[in-house]
């Protein structure tokens, strides 16, 4: 056998790879098994094409398999295949050469971009995954037997140093591949069983063909996305659910898609009966893993859905994306974006008759993940099916915890209303108590109650609702179009209407309390939108919300109050007592105080208030006064 051995010189671009791989540290050295897993896969497809369509096969009746023998205490381990094979010049050309277009654009990115983290991604590319077995290797031996009957087994053996040997074999094993790969001593780890299965169900689980270490078949999950749905039993996507995402529940949702054209993929995708990103999503928690042909090419691919789908877990597998493309290439990549495009469409598509069909699902749904669902008001494309899947809750609503749609809201709507109405909080407790609400009360005139700082974001961003209706926050209403409206509810009492010389007397004292109040609002004027309230704090025509106002005044470190109209319900007891009180003595000072404290609680009920101090101070102030007027007992009435 020494006789036929013959040496041969690598092609320079090998030797200059080589260099790379072996002379710099890689902390994801394991990708190198699922390199040698993908060849031996690729071979097995070949010679089952070959089976397919007829051919003279050696050892026809070989199972098509991958088996990996390990030796600890010898550190190597041996990927054998029954594939295709290879004669003595295929092998010199196959692992001699780099036969690829763009080697040296591809080496001399690799030798600028060669860090741990870029590593699994473009070692693949160009044909040159092979080499990456020599970043553990000491030595590699290859033992190859073709297909074809009459070509000899040969042997290829190299160090990776520059040169390899190939050599005729006499015996002649069965047809396929076997590589030995004598490890480095810091490589000793990759002949333990535990980690070479790790690896494997990481990065090879889904390979068509079976992969036993040992004897013991590995690749366990079965690939069930190329499968017929019909032929996919409940408890099978659960199982699958389970293996990638380890949630002991299983999902509320599956959603398995196949598509032949414009491109090809499989994809099963789940929605989680729960949320556990508490603190919210980052982007490491976004994404569908992305297979090629069954080979795990990016964990987490955060790039093939956007953001506000984060919570759906699964998994894409498309024989048309170049396997092991650059994580830069990807994200540009024609074929990922046209996948993007479908997934969404397929997502949102599910959604809709979850909606339709199944609302108390839907609802389950939208209390787990509703609040990330929100961010999509910036996929612009999917706008209109996106605004159709809202939900919020509503003044017509009988209690906190029901749901409605912006379609369902037009469909109560007054006659003739072509606004849908919003107001922001905390809460429906504190929302319910809010001034702005009380005309919308008595018109009978929904209002949509939005408790997420998103919120807004969103409404600013959807504009309007089908192109009728226009979003309009309670405290920017039209308070003339509010008015056409006959109200609904009708005052048991009705207050007495002031005189002339009443009247007269309350624009004296909104002067009187715009004094008092100062450059702090910009206006003091009689409210026609209070029934219940005797004043509250409006922002001037034109500008943004209360809420929004908030939040920019967060992002910009902003602490200062801003100036506002102040309101004031004429037709409210305490208003009209300080009315009477301002006939008698407009100097009196329970006038300046009554004002300030109607102010603060404004205020505090806008959200506004930096100090409470002074407002307690004052409110315990005139709680003494009134109390000193209340009889003490019944004998001193």
């Amino acid at each position: 056998m020494a006789d036929q051995a013959k040496t041969y010189k690598f092609k320079a671009e090998v030797n200059q790879l080589l260099d790379i791989l072996v002379h710099s540290l890689y902390t994801n050295r394991e990708i190198f098994l699922r390199e040698l897993i993908s060849n031996a896969s690729d071979a097995l497809d070949k010679v089952r094409f070959e089976l397919t369509r007829g051919s003279e096969v050696a050892d026809k009746d070989l199972p098509l398999e991958i088996n990996i023998e390990l030796d600890k205490d010898k550190k190597w381990l041996k990927i054998s295949d029954t594939g295709i094979g290879m004669t003595r010049d295929e092998i010199v050309k196959n692992i001699g050469t780099i036969a690829k277009s763009g080697t040296a654009d591809f080496l001399e990115r690799l030798s600028k971009e060669a860090k741990p983290q870029e590593m699994a991604n473009i070692i693949g590319k160009f044909g040159v995954g092979f080499y990456s077995v020599f970043m553990v290797a000491e030595r590699v031996e290859i033992v190859s037997k073709s297909y074809l009957k009459d070509e000899p087994a040969v042997k290829w053996i190299s160090e990776g140093k520059g040169s390899f040997k190939v050599m005729e074999l006499e015996e002649t094993p069965k047809r396929g591949t076997a590589i030995t790969v004598y490890l480095k001593e810091d490589a000793k780890e990759f002949a333990e069983d535990w980690r070479v299965k790790e690896i494997i169900k990481k990065h090879s689980n889904f390979i068509n063909f079976d992969i036993k270490v040992n004897g013991e078949k590995v690749n366990t999950i079965r690939a069930i996305w190329r499968e017929p749905k019909s032929s996919i039993k409940k408890e099978q996507y659960e199982e699958f659910y389970k293996f990638l995402t380890y949630d002991p529940e299983p999902p509320l949702e599956t959603i398995h898609v196949a598509v032949d054209a414009p491109v090809q993929f499989y994809s099963i995708m789940f929605i989680p009966q729960k949320n556990y990103n508490v603190f919210g999503l980052t982007k490491e928690d976004i994404g569908l893993d992305l297979y090629v042909r069954g080979v795990l090419i990016q964990h987490k691919f955060s790039d093939i859905i956007p953001e506000y789908l984060g919570f759906v877990k699964g998994m894409v597998d498309s024989p048309d994306i170049p396997l092991n493309i650059s994580r830069e290439t990807l994200q540009e990549n024609r074929v990922v974006l046209k996948i993007k495009q479908v997934l969404v469409k397929q997502i949102l598509s599910h959604l809709e008759k979850m909606a339709k069909n199944e609302p108390e699902k839907y609802k389950t749904f939208w209390n787990e993940h509703g609040k990330i669902f929100k961010l999509g008001y910036q996929d612009y494309s999917n706008q209109e099916k996106f605004a159709e899947l809202l939900r919020f809750d509503s003044s017509a609503l009988e209690k906190e915890g029901e749901l409605t749609s912006f379609a369902e809201y037009v469909s109560r709507a007054k006659e003739g209303q072509k606004e849908i109405y919003y107001i922001t909080g905390a809460s429906r407790e504190a929302l319910e108590t809010d001034p702005h609400l009380e005309i919308f009360k008595r018109k009978g005139i929904e209002v949509l109650y939005m408790y997420d700082p998103v919120d807004e974001f969103v409404i600013t961003g959807l504009n309007k609702y089908k192109n009728d209706y226009t979003f309009v926050a309670v405290e920017h209403a039209d308070l003339a179009k509010l008015e056409k409206f006959e109200d609904v509810i009708k005052d048991e009492e009705p207050v007495e209407e002031l005189s002339k010389g009443e009247e007269k007397v309350f624009q004296k004292l909104l002067d009187k309390m715009r004094d008092i109040l100062g450059d702090r609002v910009t206006e003091v004027r009689e409210s026609k939108r209070l029934k219940d309230s005797p004043s509250c704090l409006v922002n001037p025509d034109g500008q943004v919300t209360s809420q929004m106002q908030k939040i920019m005044q967060i992002i910009n470190k902003d602490t200062s109050i801003p100036k506002k109209i102040f309101e004031v319900n004429k037709d409210h007891k305490l208003i009209r007592n300080l009315l009477h009180i301002y006939k008698n003595d407009p100097k009196d000072p329970f006038i300046d105080e009554a004002t300030e404290q109607l102010f603060e609680a404004a205020l505090l009920m806008e959200g506004y208030l930096n100090d409470p101090h002074k407002l307690v101070r004052r409110m315990e102030n005139i709680l003494t006064k009134s109390s000193e007027w209340h009889p003490k007992n019944k004998n001193q009435q």
